[in-house]
């Protein structure tokens, strides 16, 4: 069994001329951490949402500009010509003037809320820059190890076009000298076509789930590092949903950019209300000009040139009381009750989903952990069931579609064991993205386990497969 097992592998090495993977000099093999930092450089979805933030935070300058005082100046340059009912009553003047005015506001009830809902958009929009910034972390990791998911796929479809190579020569040798009629050959053929298609199929998924890193960080790669099947397969800790919910709740991004979405639609509406309230300002102005400027005449004298210097000084109090604006501010007192309502329903439609999302990864961590050494199993198991078949095969028990339908059976157990693996390490970054607490260091604690001369063709298999593959033997009766 051990033999055949090596066999496989070997031809698989051996026929792998195009194995770049492999070829690979280890200098220029890219690892997780790495290309992360690429990801935070060159990103363009994370660079959209840091310009997007600039551009929200300056919501709060805005609002509150409206309660700062308020300086403007202006000047005018003007001629004035008086026509009189007499004869030769002409008067042209000039009525230049210019003016500066201060303005404070006193009371602006409006404004104020209008200010407080900023800060709160201002906390929101920060807090959605964090779970953009947070999800580039799982987003590099699920491309990350798609590539290798990819990989992996590859060696053990090439092992396994392999493999039925080897049994369609055997059929053929069969044939050949009358030991099987032509069924075999024609079965033998088939499989291994599929096989072949097989693999050009997992070759182009490689190629494309490279192209998906290249995406991602704008960056060309030629190999990355592959994780080591030892790394460490255990449960969530502490291993208790209702822990993880806990936690979803403090510190979900999403979820708690979503309380800062309630709070602004509550001050929003506040500010609305305020709409009906009256309004206080202070204002300051100082003009000076042309007595024309400011509607002087001297009648009297109508006749002779007005124009003269004049400085005028205001300090007043401005009081505006709104009565009727056409139901304006009705309509917009509405309108936030419903954008509230709106935000709030939204915020439990989304803690509901944060809730089911922690669950279900919790309990997808899980069974992740059971399923690894089960799959690990079953490779030892099928492998032990191709033996036993190919010795029924020979002594006539055993068909070749037995035969073919083991061997299939065999490299569809290696691949769910490798996709099982890469979905425990992916479902573990989820569940402390839903919980909140996944950060670059979950990165760096993965690295560990990167082995920098990772060769797909060599190491798609656990390296004790099989010394547990000759235990499993030997123990038999």
């Amino acid at each position: 069994m051990l033999r055949k097992l090596s066999l496989a592998l070997a031809v698989s090495c051996a026929s792998n001329g195009m194995a770049w993977a492999a070829e690979a000099p280890l200098s220029t093999r890219t690892d997780l951490v790495s290309v992360y930092q690429e990801a935070v450089d060159n990103n363009a979805d994370l660079a959209a949402a840091r310009a997007q933030y600039g551009a929200q935070k300056e919501v709060v300058p805005q609002a509150r500009a409206g309660l700062l005082p308020n300086l403007s100046g202006g000047a005018q340059v003007a001629n004035v010509r008086t026509d009189i009912n007499q004869p030769s009553a002409v008067a042209s003047r000039s009525a230049n003037s210019y003016q500066a005015t201060l303005a404070q506001p006193l009371f602006r009830a409006d404004r104020w809320f209008q200010y407080q809902a900023a800060k709160d958009v201002n906390e929101q929009a920060a807090l959605q820059l964090s779970a953009t910034e947070q999800n580039l972390i799982l987003q590099t990791a699920e491309n990350y190890f798609n590539v290798l998911r990819s990989q992996d796929n590859l060696a053990s479809t090439k092992a396994e076009e392999a493999a039925f190579k080897r049994q369609l020569d055997q059929s053929n040798e069969r044939f050949d000298v009358g030991l099987s009629d032509k069924t075999d050959v024609l079965q033998s053929q088939a499989s291994y076509d599929t096989a072949r298609a097989n693999r050009i199929v997992a070759q182009r998924q490689v190629d494309d789930a490279f192209e998906a890193l290249i995406t991602l960080t704008n960056r060309q790669y030629n190999s990355i590092q592959g994780i080591v099947h030892t790394l460490p397969i255990l449960p969530p800790a502490p291993n208790d949903a209702k822990s993880w919910v806990d936690t979803a709740a403090r510190q979900n991004l999403n979820l708690l950019a979503s309380n800062y979405a309630v709070s602004a639609a509550e001050e929003t509406l506040k500010q609305r209300k305020a709409g009906h309230a009256p309004t206080v300002d202070a204002v300051a102005k100082y003009e000076k000009g042309d007595n024309d400027a400011f509607g002087f005449s001297n009648p009297n004298a109508f006749n002779q040139a007005y124009g003269g210097p004049v400085e005028q000084r205001t300090l007043a109090l401005q009081l505006n009381i709104p009565i009727y604006s056409g139901g304006l501010t009705s309509s917009q007192v509405r309108e936030s009750y419903s954008r509230l309502d709106q935000t709030e329903q939204q915020r439990e439609g989304l803690r509901r989903q944060v809730v089911e999302n922690t669950r279900n990864l919790h309990r997808a961590v899980n069974t992740d952990v059971e399923q690894v050494q089960a799959r690990k199993q079953s490779i030892i198991s099928n492998q032990s069931a191709v033996e036993a078949t190919e010795i029924g095969y020979q002594v006539g028990t055993r068909n070749i579609v037995d035969v073919l339908d083991a061997q299939r059976q065999l490299y569809t157990s290696v691949r769910n064991y490798n996709n099982t693996r890469y979905d425990y390490i992916l479902d573990n970054l989820r569940l402390k993205q839903a919980a909140g607490t996944l950060n670059p260091g979950d990165l760096e604690d993965l690295k560990r386990y990167l082995k920098p001369d990772y060769n797909p063709d060599k190491d798609f298999l656990p390296p004790d497969l099989a010394k547990a593959a000759a235990e499993q033997l030997n123990a038999r009766p």
